[in-house]
């Protein structure tokens, strides 16, 4: 048996892990343009499935929710069917997988979302950038229409509605997308979220948006199928917080009893937020470890006890085959930034596997 902790199996809740070595969600684009997943992507997952788990890309839970041109949801029939193809094909290879729920908020465009459908928010606050569309090209993001509190709760059901979906489609389970500016970290932030409800105001009544959907996808799932992605100090799509570290330590605190199965935790840009630690002293469950690891800094993570497992992005789009070239180790291939998020096959199914 190989001493390279990345390859000791792990349990993560009810998931019994084959290796430390996770597929981290990544917005790649390649769904319809009425975000069904493809045929692409089903050979996309399916040629991944080495990985002790995927988690697979940021998908809506409802059209309100979309950020992204050819996003994947999972909301229709049409959507459920198409990523039962992509379960089906991962477990049919031996392997896990895992859909990130991701509601964007703020982030995006009435021109990416079908027509009628508005931009929605904890507080009507544009965010500052733009977002690429299919038909229009770049576009500012639009000014939300806040939520009103009868409406949260409609999005907490869709969260809780999401989780019964990807159970019908044949996930293993569900990670809630708690990061990189999406509605979760807009009600979280001071800066995004001026409500005076019972979902803002105070960092507590902030962070009960996170603790709420978590709670009812923990309904349909039940703890030891879902999971929690945050990075204290992030930034990203014009996310201003006062106090990032407290914020996330008071919903660490909050989401506490309800048990899940791990935390998905990403590497703070700020130098003053060790986020690794704050994970490690307020969840006490599985931590997975993410951002700008190498095979080697990764087993060394483990090995040391800082997180349970290590979560790769790059790495997985030019490896498919990368838990087979860490066992042997193996020289990794290198990603073609400029077909990230393209449609089609090229930089997403033609990397090659080792011989």
């Amino acid at each position: 048996m190989s001493s390279n902790p990345l390859l000791a199996p792990l349990t993560l809740g009810a998931l019994e892990l084959n290796n430390r070595i996770v597929m981290a969600p990544m917005t790649r684009n390649r769904a319809s343009a009425d975000g069904v997943p493809t045929d692409l992507m089903v050979q996309h997952y399916a040629d991944r499935a080495q990985a002790g788990v995927i988690i697979a890309e940021g998908t809506w839970p409802s059209a309100a929710g979309q950020a992204y041109s050819r996003q994947p949801g999972i909301s229709t029939p049409e959507q459920i069917a198409g990523w039962k193809k992509v379960t089906t094909a991962v477990h049919d290879n031996g392997g896990k997988i895992i859909l990130q729920i991701m509601h964007s908020g703020r982030i995006g465009s009435h021109k990416i979302k079908p027509a009628g459908i508005e931009t929605v928010a904890p507080s009507a606050i544009a965010a500052r950038g733009e977002v690429y569309t299919d038909q229009h090209g770049m576009q500012p993001f639009d000014t939300p229409r806040e939520l009103t509190t009868a409406e949260v709760k409609s999005v907490i059901e869709e969260h809780r509605q999401a989780a019964v979906n990807a159970q019908e489609a044949g996930f293993d389970g569900v990670e809630f997308h708690g990061t990189s500016g999406y509605l979760p970290m807009q009600f979280l932030c001071s800066g995004t979220n001026h409500r005076s409800d019972e979902y803002g105001g105070t960092v507590e009544k902030r962070a009960r948006f996170s603790f709420k959907c978590l709670e009812a996808m923990v309904s349909i799932m039940g703890s030891g199928r879902v999971g929690l992605r945050i990075n204290p100090g992030n930034t990203f799509n014009d996310a201003q917080d006062e106090d990032s570290a407290g914020s996330h330590t008071e919903l660490l605190r909050q989401i506490k009893p309800l048990n899940l199965a791990y935390l998905h935790i990403m590497r703070s840009p700020r130098p003053d937020i060790d986020a690794f630690q704050l994970a490690r002293e307020h969840f006490s469950g599985p931590l997975i470890l993410n951002d700008n690891f190498d095979p080697d800094s990764a087993s060394e993570a483990v090995s040391s006890g800082a997180g349970e497992a290590i979560s790769f992005a790059r790495h997985f789009i030019a490896n498919p085959d990368l838990v087979s070239r860490i066992t042997k180790s193996l020289p990794l291939a290198r990603f073609d930034r400029k077909t990230l998020y393209t449609a089609g096959a090229k930089g997403y199914n033609d990397y090659e596997k080792a011989s």
